[in-house]
Protein backbone atom coordinates (compact mmCIF):
# COMPACT_ATOMS: atom_id res chain seq x y z
CA UNK A 1 0.00 0.00 0.00
CA UNK A 2 1.12 3.63 -0.28
CA UNK A 3 1.67 6.82 1.69
CA UNK A 4 0.74 10.30 0.35
CA UNK A 5 2.45 13.11 2.27
CA UNK A 6 2.37 16.53 2.00
CA UNK A 7 5.61 18.63 3.69
CA UNK A 8 5.43 22.40 3.65
CA UNK A 9 4.21 22.38 0.12
CA UNK A 10 3.81 26.08 -0.98
CA UNK A 11 2.37 26.59 -4.34
CA UNK A 12 2.47 30.00 -6.47
CA UNK A 13 0.71 30.91 -9.83
CA UNK A 14 3.18 33.23 -11.65
CA UNK A 15 1.07 36.09 -13.15
CA UNK A 16 1.59 38.55 -15.67
CA UNK A 17 -0.92 41.05 -14.59
CA UNK A 18 0.02 43.59 -12.12
CA UNK A 19 -0.99 41.99 -8.97
CA UNK A 20 1.45 40.00 -9.50
CA UNK A 21 2.38 36.39 -8.16
CA UNK A 22 -0.51 34.57 -6.90
CA UNK A 23 0.22 32.45 -3.54
CA UNK A 24 -2.49 29.43 -3.78
CA UNK A 25 -1.42 27.15 -0.88
CA UNK A 26 1.03 28.37 1.64
CA UNK A 27 3.02 25.88 4.07
CA UNK A 28 0.79 22.87 4.22
CA UNK A 29 1.78 19.95 5.54
CA UNK A 30 -0.52 16.61 5.84
CA UNK A 31 -0.44 12.86 6.01
CA UNK A 32 -2.94 10.27 4.27
CA UNK A 33 -1.26 7.08 5.28
CA UNK A 34 -2.48 3.60 3.60
CA UNK A 35 -6.08 2.89 4.03
CA UNK A 36 -6.78 6.24 5.73
CA UNK A 37 -9.26 8.53 5.05
CA UNK A 38 -8.58 12.87 4.88
CA UNK A 39 -10.99 14.97 4.18
CA UNK A 40 -9.81 18.74 3.01
CA UNK A 41 -12.92 21.40 3.39
CA UNK A 42 -12.72 25.11 2.89
CA UNK A 43 -14.44 27.75 0.37
CA UNK A 44 -13.11 28.85 -3.33
CA UNK A 45 -9.92 29.87 -3.34
CA UNK A 46 -8.93 28.06 -0.12
CA UNK A 47 -6.33 26.33 -1.99
CA UNK A 48 -7.87 22.79 -1.58
CA UNK A 49 -8.11 21.82 -5.63
CA UNK A 50 -4.63 22.83 -6.11
CA UNK A 51 -3.38 21.28 -3.46
CA UNK A 52 -4.69 17.84 -4.52
CA UNK A 53 -3.62 18.12 -8.36
CA UNK A 54 -0.09 18.48 -7.00
CA UNK A 55 -0.86 14.60 -5.54
CA UNK A 56 -0.73 13.76 -9.36
CA UNK A 57 1.19 16.48 -10.67
CA UNK A 58 -1.65 17.33 -12.51
CA UNK A 59 -0.87 21.64 -11.44
CA UNK A 60 -0.81 24.09 -14.92
CA UNK A 61 2.91 25.00 -16.41
CA UNK A 62 2.35 28.48 -14.69
CA UNK A 63 2.60 26.91 -10.85
CA UNK A 64 5.50 26.51 -8.73
CA UNK A 65 5.89 24.33 -6.09
CA UNK A 66 7.67 24.08 -3.26
CA UNK A 67 8.39 21.66 -0.48
CA UNK A 68 7.83 17.92 -0.96
CA UNK A 69 4.53 15.75 -2.51
CA UNK A 70 5.81 12.11 -1.48
CA UNK A 71 3.85 9.13 -2.95
CA UNK A 72 4.54 5.90 -1.26
CA UNK A 73 8.24 7.62 -0.38
CA UNK A 74 9.29 9.29 -3.59
CA UNK A 75 9.18 13.15 -4.57
CA UNK A 76 7.15 13.13 -7.41
CA UNK A 77 9.05 16.21 -8.50
CA UNK A 78 11.76 14.01 -9.28
CA UNK A 79 9.63 11.53 -11.58
CA UNK A 80 10.00 12.01 -14.81
CA UNK A 81 6.93 12.10 -17.56
CA UNK A 82 6.83 8.10 -17.75
CA UNK A 83 7.36 7.37 -14.59
CA UNK A 84 4.33 9.73 -13.62
CA UNK A 85 2.13 8.70 -16.18
CA UNK A 86 2.59 4.79 -14.28
CA UNK A 87 1.72 6.47 -11.18
CA UNK A 88 -1.45 7.93 -12.44
CA UNK A 89 -4.90 5.43 -12.58
CA UNK A 90 -2.11 2.77 -10.92
CA UNK A 91 -1.03 3.92 -7.74
CA UNK A 92 -3.70 6.95 -6.98
CA UNK A 93 -6.29 8.63 -9.39
CA UNK A 94 -8.61 11.35 -9.50
CA UNK A 95 -12.54 11.87 -9.16
CA UNK A 96 -13.32 14.94 -10.97
CA UNK A 97 -15.83 17.25 -9.39
CA UNK A 98 -18.17 17.61 -12.44
CA UNK A 99 -18.83 14.11 -14.12
CA UNK A 100 -20.76 15.68 -16.91
CA UNK A 101 -17.46 17.74 -17.94
CA UNK A 102 -15.35 14.64 -17.63
CA UNK A 103 -16.66 12.19 -19.78
CA UNK A 104 -16.54 12.53 -23.53
CA UNK A 105 -20.24 13.36 -24.91
CA UNK A 106 -20.04 10.99 -28.08
CA UNK A 107 -18.58 7.63 -26.57
CA UNK A 108 -20.15 5.02 -24.51
CA UNK A 109 -19.14 4.97 -20.94
CA UNK A 110 -18.40 1.55 -21.25
CA UNK A 111 -15.86 2.07 -23.81
CA UNK A 112 -14.29 4.96 -21.66
CA UNK A 113 -13.74 2.53 -18.78
CA UNK A 114 -11.65 0.23 -21.18
CA UNK A 115 -9.91 2.97 -22.55
CA UNK A 116 -8.37 3.43 -19.14
CA UNK A 117 -7.39 -0.07 -18.34
CA UNK A 118 -6.12 0.06 -22.18
CA UNK A 119 -4.04 3.04 -21.77
CA UNK A 120 -2.35 2.48 -17.98
CA UNK A 121 -3.14 -1.37 -17.61
CA UNK A 122 -2.55 -3.35 -20.80
CA UNK A 123 0.00 -5.52 -18.85
CA UNK A 124 -2.83 -6.90 -16.33
CA UNK A 125 -5.77 -7.01 -18.30
CA UNK A 126 -3.96 -7.95 -21.41
CA UNK A 127 -6.69 -8.65 -24.22
CA UNK A 128 -10.01 -7.30 -25.34
CA UNK A 129 -11.87 -9.71 -23.64
CA UNK A 130 -9.88 -9.61 -20.27
CA UNK A 131 -10.53 -5.77 -20.20
CA UNK A 132 -14.11 -5.33 -20.93
CA UNK A 133 -14.78 -8.52 -18.56
CA UNK A 134 -13.26 -5.65 -16.25
CA UNK A 135 -15.70 -3.10 -17.17
CA UNK A 136 -18.39 -5.06 -16.51
CA UNK A 137 -17.04 -6.46 -12.67
CA UNK A 138 -16.03 -2.28 -12.32
CA UNK A 139 -20.08 -1.45 -13.10
CA UNK A 140 -21.19 -4.15 -10.75
CA UNK A 141 -18.58 -2.49 -7.86
CA UNK A 142 -20.31 0.93 -8.56
CA UNK A 143 -23.78 -0.73 -8.50
CA UNK A 144 -24.52 -0.63 -12.01
CA UNK A 145 -26.25 -2.54 -14.31
CA UNK A 146 -23.99 -4.15 -17.23
CA UNK A 147 -26.60 -2.82 -19.65
CA UNK A 148 -25.12 0.86 -18.91
CA UNK A 149 -22.06 -0.02 -20.57
CA UNK A 150 -23.85 0.97 -23.86
CA UNK A 151 -25.23 4.54 -22.29
CA UNK A 152 -23.71 7.52 -23.54
CA UNK A 153 -23.46 10.27 -20.60
CA UNK A 154 -26.54 11.92 -21.54
CA UNK A 155 -28.70 9.02 -21.02
CA UNK A 156 -27.56 8.58 -17.56
CA UNK A 157 -28.60 10.57 -14.30
CA UNK A 158 -26.34 12.63 -11.99
CA UNK A 159 -25.00 10.03 -10.23
CA UNK A 160 -24.83 7.32 -12.93
CA UNK A 161 -22.58 9.40 -14.55
CA UNK A 162 -20.43 10.30 -10.93
CA UNK A 163 -20.52 6.16 -10.18
CA UNK A 164 -18.68 5.75 -13.67
CA UNK A 165 -16.06 8.31 -12.94
CA UNK A 166 -15.51 6.45 -9.92
CA UNK A 167 -15.60 2.97 -11.65
CA UNK A 168 -12.81 4.75 -14.02
CA UNK A 169 -10.92 5.69 -11.25
CA UNK A 170 -10.77 2.36 -9.33
CA UNK A 171 -10.26 0.72 -12.70
CA UNK A 172 -6.80 -0.18 -12.52
CA UNK A 173 -6.67 -1.11 -8.67
CA UNK A 174 -4.85 2.11 -7.20
CA UNK A 175 -4.07 2.48 -3.88
CA UNK A 176 -5.67 5.57 -3.14
CA UNK A 177 -8.73 7.13 -4.52
CA UNK A 178 -8.63 11.25 -4.31
CA UNK A 179 -12.42 12.84 -4.90
CA UNK A 180 -12.98 16.39 -5.91
CA UNK A 181 -16.06 17.57 -4.87
CA UNK A 182 -17.83 14.07 -5.71
CA UNK A 183 -21.56 14.78 -4.32
CA UNK A 184 -22.02 18.10 -5.63
CA UNK A 185 -25.37 19.05 -6.81
CA UNK A 186 -26.92 15.57 -6.48
CA UNK A 187 -29.85 15.04 -4.70
CA UNK A 188 -29.63 13.13 -1.31
CA UNK A 189 -30.49 10.27 -1.95
CA UNK A 190 -27.63 9.82 -4.74
CA UNK A 191 -25.32 11.61 -2.21
CA UNK A 192 -25.91 8.89 0.81
CA UNK A 193 -25.43 6.49 -2.43
CA UNK A 194 -22.12 7.93 -3.64
CA UNK A 195 -21.37 8.37 -0.25
CA UNK A 196 -21.36 5.07 1.09
CA UNK A 197 -19.88 3.44 -2.01
CA UNK A 198 -17.03 5.58 -1.25
CA UNK A 199 -17.08 4.06 2.21
CA UNK A 200 -17.37 0.67 1.64
CA UNK A 201 -14.18 0.60 -1.12
CA UNK A 202 -12.14 1.86 2.07
CA UNK A 203 -13.65 -0.66 4.15
CA UNK A 204 -13.14 -4.01 1.65
CA UNK A 205 -10.18 -3.07 -0.34
CA UNK A 206 -8.29 -1.37 2.08
CA UNK A 207 -7.65 1.92 -0.19
CA UNK A 208 -7.07 5.25 0.91
CA UNK A 209 -9.29 8.50 0.54
CA UNK A 210 -8.46 11.66 -0.05
CA UNK A 211 -11.77 13.95 -0.69
CA UNK A 212 -12.35 17.66 -0.63
CA UNK A 213 -15.82 19.50 0.21
CA UNK A 214 -16.98 22.95 1.23
CA UNK A 215 -19.88 20.51 3.24
CA UNK A 216 -18.57 19.54 6.72
CA UNK A 217 -21.38 17.02 6.73
CA UNK A 218 -20.58 15.17 3.78
CA UNK A 219 -16.67 15.09 4.52
CA UNK A 220 -17.51 13.85 8.12
CA UNK A 221 -19.67 10.67 6.65
CA UNK A 222 -16.48 9.02 5.21
CA UNK A 223 -13.03 11.03 6.79
CA UNK A 224 -11.77 9.81 9.78
CA UNK A 225 -9.76 12.91 9.96
CA UNK A 226 -10.75 16.61 8.76
CA UNK A 227 -8.26 19.37 7.53
CA UNK A 228 -9.69 23.11 7.20
CA UNK A 229 -8.34 25.24 5.34
CA UNK A 230 -8.51 28.99 4.26
CA UNK A 231 -6.32 31.25 1.87
CA UNK A 232 -4.15 28.76 1.04
CA UNK A 233 -3.08 27.82 4.67
CA UNK A 234 -4.16 25.01 7.19
CA UNK A 235 -6.21 26.63 9.98
CA UNK A 236 -7.29 23.70 11.71
CA UNK A 237 -6.80 19.32 11.65
CA UNK A 238 -7.83 16.58 13.92
CA UNK A 239 -11.01 13.60 13.96
CA UNK A 240 -13.65 14.25 12.15
CA UNK A 241 -16.16 14.43 15.24
CA UNK A 242 -13.83 16.55 17.11
CA UNK A 243 -14.05 19.39 14.27
CA UNK A 244 -17.81 19.04 13.52
CA UNK A 245 -18.83 19.39 16.52
CA UNK A 246 -16.32 20.93 19.16
CA UNK A 247 -14.51 23.43 16.26
CA UNK A 248 -11.26 25.26 17.83
CA UNK A 249 -11.14 27.89 14.77
CA UNK A 250 -13.94 30.81 14.23
CA UNK A 251 -13.99 30.14 10.27
CA UNK A 252 -14.62 26.16 11.28
CA UNK A 253 -17.40 27.42 13.46
CA UNK A 254 -18.43 29.24 10.20
CA UNK A 255 -18.35 26.10 8.06
CA UNK A 256 -19.72 24.04 10.47
CA UNK A 257 -23.12 26.62 10.69
CA UNK A 258 -23.53 27.26 7.42
CA UNK A 259 -25.57 24.01 6.28
CA UNK A 260 -28.19 24.24 8.47
CA UNK A 261 -29.34 21.21 11.05
CA UNK A 262 -33.12 20.32 10.04
CA UNK A 263 -35.40 20.45 13.38
CA UNK A 264 -32.19 23.42 14.77
CA UNK A 265 -34.79 26.60 15.80
CA UNK A 266 -31.68 28.72 15.38
CA UNK A 267 -31.49 28.32 11.74
CA UNK A 268 -35.19 28.14 11.08
CA UNK A 269 -35.67 31.13 8.60
CA UNK A 270 -32.43 32.49 9.67
CA UNK A 271 -29.51 31.75 6.98
CA UNK A 272 -26.15 31.75 8.55
CA UNK A 273 -24.07 34.19 7.11
CA UNK A 274 -21.38 37.31 7.62
CA UNK A 275 -23.58 39.86 5.56
CA UNK A 276 -27.19 39.16 5.38
CA UNK A 277 -29.17 40.98 3.49
CA UNK A 278 -31.10 44.43 4.95
CA UNK A 279 -34.60 44.39 5.66
CA UNK A 280 -35.29 48.17 4.71
CA UNK A 281 -39.50 47.92 5.49
CA UNK A 282 -40.79 49.07 8.79
CA UNK A 283 -43.36 46.33 9.01
CA UNK A 284 -42.14 43.40 6.15
CA UNK A 285 -44.13 41.23 4.28
CA UNK A 286 -45.44 38.04 5.54
CA UNK A 287 -47.36 35.58 3.57
CA UNK A 288 -50.58 35.96 2.63
CA UNK A 289 -54.02 34.35 1.37
CA UNK A 290 -53.76 36.19 -2.10
CA UNK A 291 -52.74 33.13 -4.47
CA UNK A 292 -50.85 34.74 -7.00
CA UNK A 293 -49.62 31.66 -9.03
CA UNK A 294 -51.60 27.93 -8.87
CA UNK A 295 -51.83 24.73 -10.89
CA UNK A 296 -54.86 22.16 -10.75
CA UNK A 297 -54.36 18.99 -12.39
CA UNK A 298 -51.51 19.31 -13.65
CA UNK A 299 -49.64 16.72 -15.65
CA UNK A 300 -47.07 16.89 -18.23
CA UNK A 301 -45.91 13.82 -21.02
CA UNK A 302 -43.13 13.50 -23.25
CA UNK A 303 -42.46 10.96 -25.85
CA UNK A 304 -39.59 8.79 -25.35
CA UNK A 305 -37.71 5.94 -27.18
CA UNK A 306 -40.20 3.48 -24.54
CA UNK A 307 -42.80 5.40 -25.78
CA UNK A 308 -45.19 8.50 -24.43
CA UNK A 309 -44.35 8.90 -20.37
CA UNK A 310 -45.66 11.40 -17.62
CA UNK A 311 -43.10 13.25 -16.35
CA UNK A 312 -45.63 15.30 -13.86
CA UNK A 313 -48.71 13.49 -12.61
CA UNK A 314 -51.85 15.35 -11.43
CA UNK A 315 -50.01 18.23 -9.55
CA UNK A 316 -52.48 21.20 -7.55
CA UNK A 317 -50.00 24.00 -6.12
CA UNK A 318 -51.05 27.29 -4.89
CA UNK A 319 -48.16 30.09 -4.42
CA UNK A 320 -49.06 33.20 -2.28
CA UNK A 321 -48.24 36.45 -1.89
CA UNK A 322 -44.69 36.64 0.13
CA UNK A 323 -44.14 33.09 0.40
CA UNK A 324 -41.51 31.09 -0.31
CA UNK A 325 -42.73 27.38 -1.63
CA UNK A 326 -39.90 24.86 -1.84
CA UNK A 327 -40.33 22.29 -3.98
CA UNK A 328 -37.68 19.23 -3.27
CA UNK A 329 -37.24 15.56 -4.47
CA UNK A 330 -34.70 13.77 -6.06
CA UNK A 331 -33.22 14.58 -9.78
CA UNK A 332 -35.89 12.84 -12.69
CA UNK A 333 -38.93 13.50 -9.73
CA UNK A 334 -40.48 16.72 -12.18
CA UNK A 335 -39.48 19.38 -10.29
CA UNK A 336 -38.17 21.62 -13.31
CA UNK A 337 -40.96 20.16 -15.46
CA UNK A 338 -43.36 21.44 -12.75
CA UNK A 339 -41.35 25.14 -13.18
CA UNK A 340 -41.05 24.96 -16.87
CA UNK A 341 -44.51 24.48 -17.02
CA UNK A 342 -45.55 27.38 -14.17
CA UNK A 343 -43.68 29.75 -16.81
CA UNK A 344 -45.31 28.96 -19.90
CA UNK A 345 -42.33 27.33 -21.10
CA UNK A 346 -43.79 23.40 -21.59
CA UNK A 347 -46.52 21.91 -23.04
CA UNK A 348 -49.26 20.44 -20.65
CA UNK A 349 -52.18 17.74 -20.96
CA UNK A 350 -55.63 19.41 -21.89
CA UNK A 351 -57.32 18.98 -18.53
CA UNK A 352 -54.37 20.73 -16.76
CA UNK A 353 -54.98 24.21 -15.51
CA UNK A 354 -52.84 27.18 -15.08
CA UNK A 355 -53.41 30.55 -13.51
CA UNK A 356 -51.69 33.97 -12.29
CA UNK A 357 -53.50 36.62 -10.32
CA UNK A 358 -56.59 34.19 -11.25
CA UNK A 359 -57.03 34.26 -14.47
CA UNK A 360 -55.65 31.20 -16.55
CA UNK A 361 -52.02 31.20 -18.05
CA UNK A 362 -51.98 33.31 -21.54
CA UNK A 363 -51.28 31.56 -24.50
CA UNK A 364 -50.48 33.85 -26.79
CA UNK A 365 -46.86 35.06 -27.76
CA UNK A 366 -47.73 38.86 -27.02
CA UNK A 367 -49.79 38.00 -23.83
CA UNK A 368 -47.26 35.52 -22.68
CA UNK A 369 -44.26 38.08 -22.88
CA UNK A 370 -46.27 40.78 -20.88
CA UNK A 371 -46.96 37.53 -18.22
CA UNK A 372 -43.31 36.89 -18.04
CA UNK A 373 -42.34 40.36 -17.04
CA UNK A 374 -44.24 39.13 -13.78
CA UNK A 375 -42.74 35.65 -13.11
CA UNK A 376 -39.51 35.70 -13.39
CA UNK A 377 -36.84 32.44 -13.83
CA UNK A 378 -33.38 32.39 -12.44
CA UNK A 379 -31.06 29.65 -13.78
CA UNK A 380 -29.02 26.58 -11.83
CA UNK A 381 -25.75 28.01 -12.74
CA UNK A 382 -25.00 31.21 -13.02
CA UNK A 383 -22.13 30.81 -14.88
CA UNK A 384 -23.97 29.35 -17.92
CA UNK A 385 -26.70 32.29 -17.59
CA UNK A 386 -24.31 35.10 -18.18
CA UNK A 387 -22.98 35.50 -21.59
CA UNK A 388 -18.89 35.75 -21.12
CA UNK A 389 -17.95 38.88 -23.00
CA UNK A 390 -20.99 41.07 -21.79
CA UNK A 391 -20.88 43.63 -19.20
CA UNK A 392 -22.98 43.33 -15.85
CA UNK A 393 -25.25 46.45 -16.96
CA UNK A 394 -25.30 44.13 -20.28
CA UNK A 395 -27.05 41.89 -18.09
CA UNK A 396 -29.34 43.50 -16.42
CA UNK A 397 -30.95 45.46 -18.79
CA UNK A 398 -31.50 42.33 -21.88
CA UNK A 399 -34.83 41.63 -19.84
CA UNK A 400 -35.91 45.56 -19.91
CA UNK A 401 -34.56 45.50 -24.00
CA UNK A 402 -36.17 42.39 -24.53
CA UNK A 403 -39.71 43.72 -23.16
CA UNK A 404 -39.34 47.23 -24.64
CA UNK A 405 -38.99 48.89 -21.18
CA UNK A 406 -36.84 51.97 -22.58
CA UNK A 407 -37.80 54.78 -19.97
CA UNK A 408 -35.21 54.77 -16.85
CA UNK A 409 -33.37 52.14 -17.81
CA UNK A 410 -30.59 53.16 -16.10
CA UNK A 411 -31.88 53.89 -12.98
CA UNK A 412 -33.90 50.76 -13.07
CA UNK A 413 -30.55 48.61 -13.74
CA UNK A 414 -28.54 50.34 -10.86
CA UNK A 415 -31.91 50.25 -8.16
CA UNK A 416 -32.32 46.07 -9.36
CA UNK A 417 -28.28 45.51 -8.38
CA UNK A 418 -28.40 47.11 -5.27
CA UNK A 419 -31.66 45.41 -4.50
CA UNK A 420 -29.78 42.26 -5.31
CA UNK A 421 -27.18 43.97 -2.91
CA UNK A 422 -24.48 44.23 -4.97
CA UNK A 423 -23.53 48.08 -3.56
CA UNK A 424 -22.79 50.52 -4.53
CA UNK A 425 -23.73 49.28 -8.00
CA UNK A 426 -21.68 51.67 -10.24
CA UNK A 427 -18.45 49.22 -9.07
CA UNK A 428 -20.35 46.44 -11.10
CA UNK A 429 -21.59 48.29 -13.97
CA UNK A 430 -18.33 47.67 -16.57
CA UNK A 431 -17.58 44.30 -14.99
CA UNK A 432 -17.30 40.82 -16.54
CA UNK A 433 -18.91 37.57 -15.15
CA UNK A 434 -14.82 36.64 -14.94
CA UNK A 435 -14.14 39.19 -12.60
CA UNK A 436 -16.60 38.34 -10.37
CA UNK A 437 -17.08 35.55 -7.67
CA UNK A 438 -19.77 32.82 -7.62
CA UNK A 439 -21.81 34.47 -5.26
CA UNK A 440 -21.97 37.52 -7.27
CA UNK A 441 -22.28 36.12 -10.74
CA UNK A 442 -25.41 34.75 -9.32
CA UNK A 443 -26.42 37.85 -8.01
CA UNK A 444 -26.30 39.34 -11.04
CA UNK A 445 -28.81 36.80 -12.55
CA UNK A 446 -31.50 37.44 -9.85
CA UNK A 447 -30.99 41.55 -10.66
CA UNK A 448 -31.78 40.63 -14.32
CA UNK A 449 -35.43 39.11 -12.98
CA UNK A 450 -35.32 41.90 -10.72
CA UNK A 451 -35.25 44.50 -13.06
CA UNK A 452 -38.14 44.12 -14.36
CA UNK A 453 -40.10 44.16 -10.85
CA UNK A 454 -41.77 40.71 -11.09
CA UNK A 455 -44.56 39.69 -8.58
CA UNK A 456 -42.70 36.25 -8.47
CA UNK A 457 -39.24 34.29 -8.96
CA UNK A 458 -38.68 30.72 -9.78
CA UNK A 459 -35.13 29.81 -8.45
CA UNK A 460 -34.13 26.00 -9.85
CA UNK A 461 -31.28 24.77 -7.40
CA UNK A 462 -30.36 29.00 -6.66
CA UNK A 463 -27.23 28.02 -4.04
CA UNK A 464 -26.63 24.60 -5.42
CA UNK A 465 -22.93 25.29 -6.68
CA UNK A 466 -22.16 28.25 -4.52
CA UNK A 467 -19.72 28.02 -1.40
CA UNK A 468 -21.01 27.34 2.26
CA UNK A 469 -20.95 31.67 3.17
CA UNK A 470 -22.22 32.82 0.02
CA UNK A 471 -25.14 29.94 -0.12
CA UNK A 472 -26.15 32.16 3.03
CA UNK A 473 -25.58 35.33 1.46
CA UNK A 474 -27.79 34.36 -1.19
CA UNK A 475 -30.87 32.82 1.25
CA UNK A 476 -30.41 36.20 3.00
CA UNK A 477 -31.38 37.90 0.25
CA UNK A 478 -34.52 35.83 -1.19
CA UNK A 479 -36.00 36.68 2.63
CA UNK A 480 -35.10 40.08 2.16
CA UNK A 481 -36.85 40.28 -1.08
CA UNK A 482 -39.88 38.83 0.37
CA UNK A 483 -40.02 40.90 3.27
CA UNK A 484 -39.03 44.64 1.11
CA UNK A 485 -41.22 44.01 -1.62
CA UNK A 486 -43.48 41.12 -0.95
CA UNK A 487 -42.12 38.76 -3.77
CA UNK A 488 -42.95 35.27 -4.31
CA UNK A 489 -40.68 32.52 -5.00
CA UNK A 490 -40.82 28.95 -6.07
CA UNK A 491 -37.27 27.12 -5.32
CA UNK A 492 -36.76 24.40 -6.96
CA UNK A 493 -33.97 22.05 -5.13
CA UNK A 494 -32.78 19.01 -3.85
CA UNK A 495 -31.61 20.09 -0.55
CA UNK A 496 -33.87 20.24 2.21
CA UNK A 497 -31.63 22.07 4.96
CA UNK A 498 -32.79 24.91 2.28
CA UNK A 499 -36.39 24.41 3.17
CA UNK A 500 -35.72 24.64 6.39
CA UNK A 501 -33.68 27.46 6.16
CA UNK A 502 -35.91 29.76 4.48
CA UNK A 503 -39.13 28.50 3.09
CA UNK A 504 -43.05 29.07 4.14
CA UNK A 505 -43.90 25.78 2.68
CA UNK A 506 -42.66 22.63 1.14
CA UNK A 507 -43.57 20.29 -1.40
CA UNK A 508 -42.23 16.70 -1.75
CA UNK A 509 -42.01 15.85 -5.53
CA UNK A 510 -41.71 11.40 -6.01
CA UNK A 511 -41.94 10.32 -10.07
CA UNK A 512 -43.96 13.34 -10.85
CA UNK A 513 -46.32 13.57 -8.09
CA UNK A 514 -46.58 15.41 -4.65
CA UNK A 515 -46.56 13.34 -1.50
CA UNK A 516 -46.48 15.33 0.90
CA UNK A 517 -47.14 19.45 0.85
CA UNK A 518 -47.70 21.54 4.10
CA UNK A 519 -46.07 24.25 5.83
CA UNK A 520 -42.03 23.24 6.42
CA UNK A 521 -42.20 22.89 10.42
CA UNK A 522 -44.73 19.74 9.87
CA UNK A 523 -43.56 18.58 7.08
CA UNK A 524 -39.87 18.43 8.04
CA UNK A 525 -40.34 17.93 11.78
CA UNK A 526 -43.24 15.62 11.40
CA UNK A 527 -43.11 13.47 7.45
CA UNK A 528 -46.10 11.44 7.25
CA UNK A 529 -44.89 10.07 4.10
CA UNK A 530 -42.23 7.00 3.83
CA UNK A 531 -40.46 9.33 0.74
CA UNK A 532 -40.66 12.35 2.65
CA UNK A 533 -38.61 10.20 5.83
CA UNK A 534 -36.34 8.48 3.19
CA UNK A 535 -35.33 11.55 2.38
CA UNK A 536 -34.60 13.23 5.16
CA UNK A 537 -32.70 10.33 6.91
CA UNK A 538 -30.31 10.88 3.63
CA UNK A 539 -29.39 13.93 4.98
CA UNK A 540 -25.82 13.69 6.35
CA UNK A 541 -25.24 15.27 9.75
CA UNK A 542 -21.98 16.79 11.38
CA UNK A 543 -20.28 14.24 12.99
CA UNK A 544 -22.89 11.94 14.24
CA UNK A 545 -23.98 9.25 11.66
CA UNK A 546 -20.00 8.95 9.77
CA UNK A 547 -20.10 6.05 7.61
CA UNK A 548 -16.11 5.30 8.34
CA UNK A 549 -14.94 5.89 11.82
CA UNK A 550 -11.49 7.39 13.66
CA UNK A 551 -9.39 4.76 13.09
Amino acid sequence: MTDLSFENVSITYRSSSDRGDVVAVKDVSLDLPAGATLGIAGESGSGKSTLIMSALRLLPKSARLDGRVLLGGKDLQDLNFGQIRAVRWAQASIVFQGALHSLNPVREVGGQIIEALTHHAKDTWTTPEKRRDRMFELLSEVDLDRSKAIAYPHELSGGQKQRIMIAMALACEPDIIIADEPTTALDVIVQKQILSGLAALVAERGISLLMISHDLAVLSAVCANLAIMRHGKLVEYGPSDEVCLRPQEEYTKQLAGAFPQIGDPESRLNPRTLKPAEVTRAQPYTMGDEVVLEAKDLSVSFDTRHGRERAVRGVDLALHKAEILAVVGQSGSGKTTLARSLLGLQEVEPDSQLSFAGKPLPKKAKALRTFRRQVQMILQDPSGSLNPKRSVYEAVVEGLRVQGIRDREYERVVGALEAAELTPAADYLESIPQELSGGQRQRVVIAGALALDPQVLIADEPVASLDASVRGEILSLFLALKKNLGMSALIITHDLGLAWNIADTVAVMKKGEIVEYGDVDTVLKDPQHAYTQELLAAVPRLGSQSLVRNE
